[in-house]
């Protein structure tokens, strides 16, 4: 099978039926061999009686329901697992992603051999303040933080390499992020494509502040996971020992101090009453946490079974 389309979607029945009728017209006009995946995350209105009704009539349609809102991201999750085409393509059901752009994409997977091709909706139609203001700050945040230089992180519109959808867990609000999680899974070869950007035709945007907000969150944890995620002594044993370091150092210059006045009989206070003395304290404590959190984190990376220590692409001459 060539092309497995999911889509996850939250009440969005309006727009099922079209968007099924402009992906299959594509697919026939290309002569693609393909599935459309349709996840219900949820949904409280007739999504998943037109998913049925579509997934009797054709059965290249399949449907996923869970039985409550779970988010996007497991959505995708749920959809990755059951598609079996060499090329999946994953678009949002609200028909502001563009069917016309999915061959553009297959041939860059197949073609062009890239990864993992991310779309760019350089004009859009939402809303300045609500949407589009955010998405650019977060955008430019990603890139820096990632380093991953993609103008739209958040496009549902993407295209994958059957092996990198197979390799990557995509959990929590982490489906922004999938580019990352890609490349960190050693999966280098990532592009954009720009392309058309429709304006929302039925319903209304899913997209809040809330979002915006456990976005950046997201980005703060997937940045931390891909650079200390299997060395976390690096990180929280580095802080504890300059912390511990300028502590027992403040402590030292407070008692070389106290015994320099005592010895030439010039006036000094009690140690306890010096507050660099609890400032010293807090450091040397904190320091000392800091250290110990990385020295157990060390422990339980290596007591455990992880089976994404590291991936075999290929093996020659093993039995």
């Amino acid at each position: 099978m060539q092309l497995s389309i999911i889509i996850p979607l939250l009440n969005e029945d309006e727009s099922l039926t079209e968007l099924y009728n402009w992906i299959v017209s594509v697919m026939q006009s290309n002569s693609y061999s393909y599935e459309i995946i349709f996840i219900d995350d949820g949904s409280t209105d007739d999504s998943w009686e037109i998913i049925s009704g579509l997934s009797d009539l054709h059965t290249g349609v399949k449907g996923i329901r869970f039985n409550r809102n779970y988010g996007k991201s497991q959505a995708l999750h749920a959809g990755f697992l059951a598609a079996q085409g060499d090329v999946i393509i994953t678009m949002d059901a609200d028909l502001q992603d563009n069917p016309e752009e999915i061959p553009e994409l297959y041939n860059l997977i197949v073609k062009e051999k890239y990864d993992l091709v991310s779309g760019w909706k350089r004009k859009r139609y939402d809303s300045v303040i609500a949407k589009n203001l955010p998405s650019k700050l977060f955008n430019a945040a990603a890139r820096k933080t990632s380093g991953v230089q993609l103008h739209d992180f958040n496009c549902g519109l993407k295209a994958y390499k059957k092996e990198v959808i197979k390799n990557i867990d995509v959990y929590g609000e982490m489906h922004r992020y999938i580019p990352v999680l890609a490349k960190n899974a050693g999966y280098y070869k990532i592009t954009e494509k720009e392309v058309k950007h429709q304006a929302r035709k039925y319903g209304k945007t899913k997209f809040g502040m809330d979002r915006f907000i456990n976005g950046f969150l997201d980005l703060i944890s997937i940045w931390f996971l891909s650079k200390f995620g299997k060395r976390p002594m690096h990180l929280f044993g580095a802080l504890g020992v300059l912390m511990f370091f300028f502590g027992f150092s403040a402590a030292g210059w407070i008692g070389l101090s106290k015994l320099y006045k005592m010895y030439h009989g010039l006036p000094n206070i009690l140690v306890t009453s010096n507050p660099w003395f609890y400032i010293s304290l807090i450091l040397m404590v904190i320091g000392t946490q800091f250290f110990l959190a990385g020295f157990l984190g060390e422990l339980i990376l290596r007591s455990k079974r992880d089976k994404d220590r590291y991936r075999i692409s290929k093996t020659k001459g093993l039995n």
